[in-house]
């Protein structure tokens, strides 16, 4: 297989596109490419391993132009033969016309955006996630089984994946989450994203607008784990539209939840709260990456992965 940045992806079985055009800082590079399992395989490898079982047909990685030629080694190396890979560029300039990209703006405008740049090689339904997560079998499989459901006219509804919070902290820091307050039918009643959320003495506590917000202990959040219907491209081309014409600055970025958070209140969409069913674990910070390496020797050796992981093609059920 040639790895592609043309074409179109998605088959009969969903796309999974991946986020991965972010730095890091935190992390202190990128973070993407970090190899973690005990034979080298990043994180990327799992989330592409879990989604090929659960059923999804082909992966579309979203990075900046100036990464396309690491990934097309990276894709060439671990995907060949095994599954179909696309790339989208995206880009800070991607902008609608007449539009002025601020002089000092040095990244493109956030995960809202990302996804934005996958418009044009996403075919059909497909999750979102993000590269530097590891989000575990058991939600790939409830993604796929709400996508591949279906669906009847009306709004368009979408899929988000919870996790409980305490699952997704950091001892190394502060983290940013999304907590999701969900209505009675399970739906999706609110998402707000809070900043440098931290446990103090079995208290969870961050900020929102630079004010202090408590965290319940038992809420959900979202790691940027959703499933779509091509009807959010036209929400997030909307909603983009707006962001730019409020004039965010240099540092302003159109988040994916918080758009997806304002077609909900514009009853433009609905939103189905799906558990994660299994653990999640990522890489924040630097000192992260020893206790993700020890999780996931421990998954090898419970016979949950093969070692080395097999390529996404050959992935038994």
């Amino acid at each position: 297989m040639t790895p592609q940045s043309t074409g179109r992806a998605g088959n009969a079985g969903p796309a999974l596109v991946i986020l991965a055009a972010g730095m890091g800082s935190r992390f202190g590079g990128m973070k993407q490419l970090a190899t973690l399992g005990p034979h080298g395989e990043t994180l990327m490898d799992y989330s592409i391993h879990d989604a090929a079982r659960a059923g999804f047909e082909s992966v579309v990685f979203i990075i900046r132009p100036e990464m396309e030629g690491a990934f097309r080694e990276l894709i060439q190396a671990r995907y060949a033969g095994a599954v179909p890979c696309f790339t989208a560029h995206q880009r800070l300039d991607a902008v609608p016309a007449g539009t002025a990209v601020p002089p000092d703006r040095a990244k493109p405008w956030g995960t809202g955006q990302a996804v934005l740049a996958a418009r044009d090689v996403v075919r059909g339904a497909f999750a979102v996630v993000n590269a530097d997560d590891f989000y575990g079998r058991a939600a790939y499989d409830a993604l796929a089984r709400f996508l591949s459901a279906p669906r009847g006219a009306g709004l368009p509804v979408f899929g988000l994946v919870g996790y409980p919070i305490r699952e997704t902290l950091s001892p190394s820091g502060g983290v940013n989450r999304g907590v999701i307050q969900v209505a009675p039918d399970g739906t999706l009643e609110s998402i707000e994203e809070v900043i440098d959320i931290r446990d103090a003495n079995g208290t969870l506590a961050g900020t929102v607008h630079g004010h202090p917000r408590p965290v319940r202990g038992d809420a959900l959040v979202s790691m940027n784990m959703w499933g779509f219907t091509p009807e959010v491209f036209d929400l997030l081309d909307e909603g983009f539209r707006g962001f730019l014409a409020a004039g965010p600055g240099a540092r302003g970025e159109y988040l994916l939840p918080t758009a997806i958070q304002d077609a909900v209140s514009n009853g433009h969409a609905r939103v189905r709260v799906l558990p994660a069913g299994g653990t999640w674990f990522g890489v924040t910070y630097p000192d992260d990456a020893p206790a993700v390496a020890s999780a996931l020797r421990e998954l090898v050796g419970s016979g949950v992965y093969p070692a080395p992981l097999r390529s996404s093609g050959n992935a038994s059920a």
